[in-house]
């Protein structure tokens, strides 16, 4: 707690039985500052845990039993070292001399994760030594400091824990949080983090290259720090300095919808970049400077290979460049980055770069171009088109309430989304699972992460809730919550239900011959109504925006999870989406 755990998932299971109780005794003693989830399915918590590093940027912890039950974070700690989430794995295991011999529910669990978590600490039989408290103590310290972000980015870490029986502590011990600390020390923090910041040297070459050049930026997700995600009012201090930097060297920003800045209406965000890069319409470039991850679309990082301008990555980490195109790589945070160059340049005063005065020549031609492409889907009558996904995600993004938390799942509706989300001046934060792309625990990430905001509005199809349709399960865990005192947020489910996996409709496997169907279209006939219903959760299924208008308005704000199911055509999705694709 004292190095910034807040939050604790745990999977109930005997062997984790000390971990699980002495969580129990931490929320009981320290209330909100330390708050106790419990999923009964270990995929899911792992998930639900990950949300919630993801919504706030601090490390979670979440707590397992021996055997299989580790086996099922796989996936989530898969997904946290990609998209660099502080996840931390503390696992109950078997002692020394039960392993390898046939003891129930045991295997060996060293290094469980191989290289997809950053440390892995194997921790020795619980003993009352001073020397062992001060080893806990110092184990972890090690573990936040590894797994949260400071001058490294964020990443999974793994704790295992071999217990005896018998198994269940002394909780009712009064130095129980306390035992091994230095008391001179208690007015210090466990943890101090600096940054290092851009030399001068480096900013004024780097400052040169741009004013000598027609630069674009790709502003992917991680444009803006994990801090600035969780606080809205640091998001907009960051901002300033992205949109001053975008004036400053005439550089459009290309805007992911996970960027968090499609949130700012400024004529430097451009959001329709995707349906711009590679066609005629798209003003020449010959630099770019990457924040974050590759986009969404395809069709930008195609054309970004395709130009072959030189191309600056600006990561705490690495390049994440999986087309090679990267000409240099700056290793800072994108502020640290964007602010060293408006030091090292003349400036314009990033406190007045929401003003939109007259912009420079290339911000100004993007500009012109994406607004004619706003302008069209801003103009377009969706309520006519009630078989259309793009309909519905507009009405959302009108209806949905500033301030709120926006989860997409991926496939179609990520894609969706990056097509009709356009620029506003609506705080949104808007989070996905992008690490690995898939469909595994999305919706148990987007409760975790729900538990930071008052709405939270989820758009997902129907194979992706399938999936993890068990998730819904936690309606009781909120439930349970809200008796105990504890804040309950409102979760919209918006399930954009075409019966199978639409997005293969758009890939190159599309064919009329019979496999294409039973292959990858694989239409389901799921009565997700029912589902829902027994689990707590209460259904509206739509069929045309005015109905979903009005179902979508009747859930905001009312507490636990709601469903919005819409069905739509499985097939003629390329052909829906060409016109403002």
């Amino acid at each position: 707690m004292r190095a910034g755990v807040r939050d604790v998932v745990v999977s109930p299971g005997s062997r984790s039985t000390p971990l699980s109780m002495v969580a129990h005794e931490a929320h009981a003693r320290f209330g909100s500052a330390f708050n106790l989830y419990l999923d009964i399915d270990e995929r899911g918590a792992a998930f639900f845990a990950l949300g919630i590093a993801k919504a706030t940027g601090r490390a979670v912890c979440v707590i397992c039993t021996s055997g299989t039950a580790l086996a099922n974070y796989y996936p989530a700690v898969m997904e946290a070292e990609i998209s660099r989430v502080p996840l931390i794995v503390l696992s109950g295991d078997r002692p020394a001399r039960l392993q390898g011999l046939g003891a129930p529910q045991t295997c060996d669990q060293n290094k469980a994760f191989s290289d997809h978590v950053r440390r892995f600490f194997a921790m020795p039989e619980p003993s009352d030594s001073p020397k062992y408290v001060a080893h806990v103590r110092q184990v972890a310290r090690e573990t936040v400091i590894a797994a949260a972000p400071g001058t490294h980015a964020s990443a999974p870490v793994h704790v295992s824990f071999p217990f005896d029986e018998p198994l269940v502590p002394d909780t009712a011990m009064p130095d129980l949080f306390d035992a091994g600390r230095v008391a001179a020390a208690d007015d210090l923090p466990a943890l101090v983090r600096t940054e290092h910041e851009l030399s001068s040297r480096d900013a004024a070459s780097l400052v040169d290259f741009l004013d000598s050049h027609t630069v674009v930026v790709l502003a992917g997700e991680g444009t803006f720090s994990a801090e600035a995600v969780a606080d809205s009012t640091r998001r907009d201090r960051e901002a300033q300095a992205l949109l001053a930097f975008a004036e400053r060297f005439d550089a459009p920003l290309l805007a992911d919808p996970l960027s968090h800045l499609r949130t700012y209406g400024h004529p430097a965000v451009i959001c329709g970049y995707d349906r711009i890069m590679g066609s005629d319409e798209m003003p020449a470039f010959d630099a770019v400077v990457r924040f974050g991850r590759y986009p969404v679309s395809k069709r930008a990082t195609q054309a970004i290979e395709a130009c072959q301008a030189a191309q600056i990555v600006v990561d705490p980490l690495t390049t994440r460049d999986f087309n090679s195109q990267t000409t240099t790589f700056v290793a800072a945070n994108p502020l640290d980055f964007v602010v060293a160059l408006l030091e090292a340049g003349t400036v314009p005063n990033p406190e007045e770069s929401m003003a939109y005065a007259p912009l420079p020549q290339n911000v100004h031609e993007w500009g012109l171009i994406d607004r004619a492409r706003t302008e069209r889907i801003l103009a377009t009558d969706f309520a006519a088109d009630s078989q259309f996904e793009g309909s519905y995600l507009r009405a959302m993004l009108e209806e949905i309430p500033a301030e709120s938390l926006l989860f997409t799942a991926n496939s179609m509706s990520v894609r969706a989304l990056d097509a009709f989300y356009v620029s506003q001046a609506k705080h949104l934060t808007v989070l996905a699972n992008r690490g690995l792309n898939g469909i595994d625990g999305t919706v148990s990430t987007a409760l975790g992460a729900a538990q930071s905001f008052k709405q939270t509005v989820m758009v997902t199809g129907d194979l992706t809730l399938l999936h993890d349709l068990n998730s819904l399960a936690l309606q009781g865990e909120m439930l349970l919550r809200e008796r105990q005192g504890s804040p309950r947020p409102s979760i919209v489910i918006v399930l954009l239900n075409n019966n199978g996996g639409a997005i293969f409709d758009m890939l190159p496997q599309k064919s009329d011959e019979s496999y294409f169907e039973r292959l990858f279209l694989t239409p389901q006939k799921v009565d997700f109504a029912a589902a829902a219903g027994a689990f707590g959760v209460p259904t509206a299924t739509v069929h045309t925006v005015a109905e979903f208008k009005q179902a979508f308005s009747g859930f905001l704000g009312e507490q636990g999870i709601s469903l919005i199911e819409v069905p739509l055509p499985l097939t003629g999705v390329r052909e829906r989406y060409d016109q403002y694709w």
